[in-house]
């Protein structure tokens, strides 16, 4: 029997059982078939066949169809891709089931929490049909008579407005001022307000004031000749007992005795100031168009008014000079004429507001006690700094640039001023400047320094300098902002005497605060005009607090009086409150958020002429 194979080489293959050749023979004939398998090159399936399935040989390449690719780097890669998604995966899944602890935002700084109280004090201050959510539980709705009634009188109804300080006056020229300020904060710190959380709170203080200067005057019309100056009275000179703001001492919510209005013809200073204060507000309405555009005709029409018919609202021996005597209205010019070119852009005002003249009456050019105090009566370091800021971001250059650089040099050497090193002012052993050369009141003039002290370097960060000049030594603008923060945090309670000097803030605050509505706890008993004298008088702590205060402030040794009768340390005003709301949100938050460079610029047009258009395209 015979066995036939397939020859791998291609030829059949005989093996015969009867075969007589010997083993040698055999071996013989193999290795001669050993050596022509060698002789000749295999295709793929005969190595297959030789080789068998365990031993296949395995392709170099992987054809990936647009690319052939090693297929080492091939494996490498998938795996690695691989590998790395489960990792990924595994440490996502790490991340979200292990417990975590959460790092909470850091606490408010003091000067924040500081923020939201001095806010409050406007709060307290409303006259008029207060808003549902006041935030002040013993205020009431109170002299909604003020202005009505009064046949041929340019206005219609005085409803509303604030409150000076402890009575219940209106005085328009320090309340003025106290909106300029308050918007000009608004303006250069709009994010820090709106960090804190207190944007909408503090532009509806705002609009509260201005809403109430539109009633003081035809605000419609293009020219006036009128103005109101004030409402309510406080004059009881000659020992006069006749019912009014300063006589009795009643909450304003009680009041029923007759509140005169005065009116001014000739009172350039406060038409000028309430001028600036509509103008600044226009800008921090601006996303509002209509009220924007409203502010800002009432802003032209008083600044044309206090132009025209020149004149101190507080000459003549009016009540105002005995409470806000004004000096000047030179000043008022400068200040006004600068927001009025912020608000319209039009340059006759910047023209006006940079008028050397006009200056010089302000007295820029020369020094004297008071020199670089801003306060209600006098605005020129304010303005000055309000146009050094423009010549710093958008240098106008001729003719404005010799005025600008004059004020410039001015503010440096009033910054210069408020620096330890220079003995322009004396300070208490505390540390307090004495801006007010050691009269009383001293706070409000100090808040107000720390405010410019705090914006002007700002300013220099925000144009790339590092500091500036007082002489031949060079100062950072470190050194302004130390300065503010030491003034700031001795009123906050960094003093001899441990106490803050803000109602509310802090565990030692005055107790005491001269103000007639905090002052009669709300208990459904009317006094009249005598009846609250013993609310007045008693040395009891005020039953209601009046949050965000900021008193008088202490004398030059440091020493505070708490007592309510003494208002040169207990009595709080608005004009004080907006310097130290300016302050404090200028202080406040994060170090990195520094001024907003731009929107005051809003309605200021480009500096330079604006090229002609190109000529029409050339035709045969």
């Amino acid at each position: 029997m015979s066995m036939y194979g397939r020859d791998p080489w291609g030829g059949p293959l005989e093996i015969n059982a009867a075969d007589s050749a010997t083993d040698d023979d055999r071996s013989r004939n193999l290795q001669d078939f050993d050596r022509a398998a060698l002789s000749r090159p295999l295709d793929e399936t005969q190595q297959s066949w030789l080789l068998g399935p365990g031993e296949q040989k395995k392709k170099k390449y992987v054809d990936l169809g647009c690319i052939i690719v090693s297929r080492k780097i091939f494996v490498w890669t998938v795996g690695t891709l691989v590998v790395s998604a489960f990792l990924a995966g595994f440490i996502t899944l790490i991340v979200k089931t292990v417990p975590r602890h959460r790092h909470a935002h850091p606490p408010p700084d003091n000067y924040t929490l500081a923020l939201h109280k001095a806010l409050m004090f406007f709060n307290a201050q409303k006259s008029g049909k207060l808003p549902k959510h006041n935030n002040v539980s013993w205020r009431g709705n109170s002299c909604l008579n003020d202005g009505k009634g009064e046949s041929g009188t340019f206005y219609k109804d005085l409803v509303g407005g604030y409150y000076d300080a402890g009575d219940a006056i209106k005085f328009n020229f320090p309340q003025s001022f106290a909106i300029t300020m308050l918007s000009w904060s608004v303006i250069e710190y709009r994010q820090k307000y709106e960090d804190a959380g207190e944007l909408t709170h503090v532009k509806e203080i705002i609009k509260w004031g201005t809403d109430y200067f539109l009633k003081t005057f035809n605000s419609t019309a293009d020219t006036i000749t009128t103005l109101v100056a004030q409402v309510g009275s406080g004059d009881t000179s000659g020992g006069s007992t006749t019912p009014n703001d300063h006589y009795c001492w009643m909450r304003p919510e009680d009041i029923d005795y007759k509140r005169p209005v005065t009116t001014c013809s000739s009172c350039s200073d406060l038409g000028a100031e309430m001028a600036a204060a509509l103008a600044a507000a226009s800008i921090v309405f601006k996303e509002n168009k209509a009220y924007s555009q409203k502010l800002v005709h009432g802003a032209k029409t008083l600044f044309k008014f206090s132009r025209e018919q020149r004149g101190r609202y507080s000459a003549g021996g009016s009540e105002a000079a005995t409470f806000y005597n004004s000096t000047l209205y030179w000043d008022e010019f400068v200040w006004g004429g600068a927001w009025l070119y912020y608000a319209t852009g039009n340059s006759s005002y910047l023209q006006l507001a940079t008028t050397p003249g006009i200056a010089r009456h302000a007295g820029a050019f020369w020094g004297g006690p008071d020199y670089g105090v801003l306060s209600w009566d006098n605005k020129l370091a304010g303005a000055q700094v309000l146009l050094s800021r423009l010549r710093l971001f958008l240098s106008p250059g001729y003719p404005y640039e010799e005025i600008l650089r004059t004020f410039h040099n001015q503010t440096s050497i009033v910054m210069c001023s408020f620096l330890p090193v220079f003995t322009s002012f004396n300070r208490t052993k505390g540390g307090l400047i004495q801006l007010n050369h050691g009269r009383p009141q001293p706070l409000q003039y100090v808040v107000n320094a720390a405010f410019l002290a705090t914006l002007y370097s700002d300013y220099l960060e925000a144009a790339d300098t590092p500091g500036w000049y007082c002489g031949p030594n060079f100062y950072s603008t470190e050194v302004l902002r130390d300065f503010a923060k030491t003034q700031i945090d001795y009123i906050l309670g960094k003093n001899p005497r441990k106490m803050s000097y803000i109602v509310g803030f802090g565990n030692h605050y005055p107790k005491h605060v001269h103000h007639r509505g905090a002052s009669i706890p709300k208990n459904k008993i009317k006094y009249n005009c005598k009846g609250g004298w013993k609310w007045r008088d008693t040395s009891k702590p005020n039953p209601n607090t009046l949050v965000g205060a900021m008193a008088a402030g202490p004398d030059k040794h440091d020493g505070f009086h708490d007592v309510r009768t003494n208002y040169n340390y207990t009595e709080p005003t608005l004009a004080g409150n907006a310097g130290l709301v300016a302050a404090l949100v200028a202080l406040s938050g994060d170090r990195t958020t520094g001024i907003d460079k731009n929107t005051i610029f809003s309605s200021v047009p480009p500096m330079f002429p604006t090229p002609p258009p190109p000529p029409a395209p050339w035709k045969p």
